[in-house]
């Protein structure tokens, strides 16, 4: 088997509880309606959702293709897996990508990233990342007060705070209040937001699936805290949430990760992942969490205290198809990087 429909790979994923939900039909029908186009290859080793993007500045049809937590292994056979590489590559080459970035979704240093780094010929590091290589992974074993006890004193006890400052959680299918908070957020933090159109379609297509939950806290009416939960198989995840900076004192957002890890675990997740903090080796981090509120650093202070284990994924790999593109890729890439690190001009 090589390329096959989404609808076929939905029904293969689905299965494949531990696969990331980067690699669902639903993600790749959300990057579709938002200038991505997915494929999805498999064999029976294993498979994978491609998204392929244009590159107008390098090079006219030449298309960049990336595997966002991907390939997904079903069985360590290294021939099938390197015959499913192949048939990767020959689609990159057949959709005239200048390169191919995978992320895999496997934890760096284990048994499981070796052997598909041991596959990867050709691939060097990447120049970029997409998505942030390093997390905390809570786990959701146990009852509600085992849950608890795994966070730190002051989290626990500001979760018990906010359920007793009159905040009230609601499920929403439509995401204007989300949409408000979140351009406040990314404007007082200075982070990337999508589009209205952006969240409501990714929410709508993964809550069609029963994988989404638009969740807000409100105060008299007042929402000031904002979550979007995803699930699939065995994880949730916790891709976006933004806040008000009135009534900071009831601990909304506390309160709204309390919720998603208790729907996460009547959903039949065994962990949820709080989605990017710092690169940085832990032992860095904890030096340095107290001073330091620049990038992931301020969120990383907020997701510490709920008992996770801070993990990194092996990274992001690159496989040039075209040498010269490529190197005109990185060159725009660094040179954007620096503009905006400068305060210059952002395209």
């Amino acid at each position: 088997m090589a390329q096959i429909s989404a609808s076929q790979w939905k029904l293969t994923i689905e299965a494949q509880k531990d696969a990331s939900l980067l690699q669902t039909a639903e993600w790749g029908s959300v990057k579709a309606a938002f200038g991505w186009s997915p494929a999805y290859v498999m064999n029976e080793a294993g498979g994978a959702m491609i998204l392929f993007r244009n590159l107008p500045r390098v090079a006219l049809g030449a298309t960049m293709a990336y595997i966002p937590r991907g390939p997904v292994i079903f069985h360590n056979e290294p021939q099938k897996i390197n015959d499913l590489w192949e048939e990767i590559h020959r689609l990159c080459r057949a959709r005239h990508a200048v390169f191919l970035r995978v992320e895999p979704d496997f934890w760096q240093n284990t048994a499981e990233a070796e052997f598909l780094r041991n596959s990867m010929q050709g691939f060097e590091n990447a120049f970029s990342t997409v998505q942030p290589p390093r997390t905390i992974i809570v786990p959701l074993t146990g009852s509600e007060e085992d849950r608890l006890a795994r966070m730190n004193q002051k989290t626990r006890y500001n979760i018990r705070l906010a359920q007793k400052k009159d905040l009230v959680i609601r499920e929403e299918n439509n995401v204007s209040a989300f949409m408000e908070l979140m351009a406040k957020t990314g404007e007082r933090d200075h982070f990337h937001v999508h589009s209205a159109e952006y969240y409501q379609h990714c929410y709508n297509v993964f809550k069609e699936s029963g994988k989404a939950w638009n969740l807000v806290a409100y105060y008299h009416d007042k929402p000031l805290g904002v979550l979007m939960l995803f699930i699939h198989g065995n994880r949730g995840y916790y891709l976006y949430g933004a806040s008000s900076d009135e009534e900071r004192n009831r601990m909304p957002n506390h309160l709204l990760q309390w919720t998603a890890m208790n729907i996460c675990a009547a959903n039949g997740c065994t962990e949820y992942d709080l989605w990017g903090v710092p690169d940085e080796e832990p032992e860095t981090l904890e030096a340095q969490f107290q001073e330091r509120s620049d990038g992931l650093w301020s969120v990383y202070r907020f997701k510490r205290g709920f008992g996770g284990e801070i993990r990194r994924t092996m990274g992001s790999f690159d496989f040039p198809y075209h040498p010269l593109f490529y190197r005109l890729a990185a060159t725009f890439y660094r040179r954007k990087k620096a503009q905006q690190a400068s305060g210059g001009p952002q395209n």
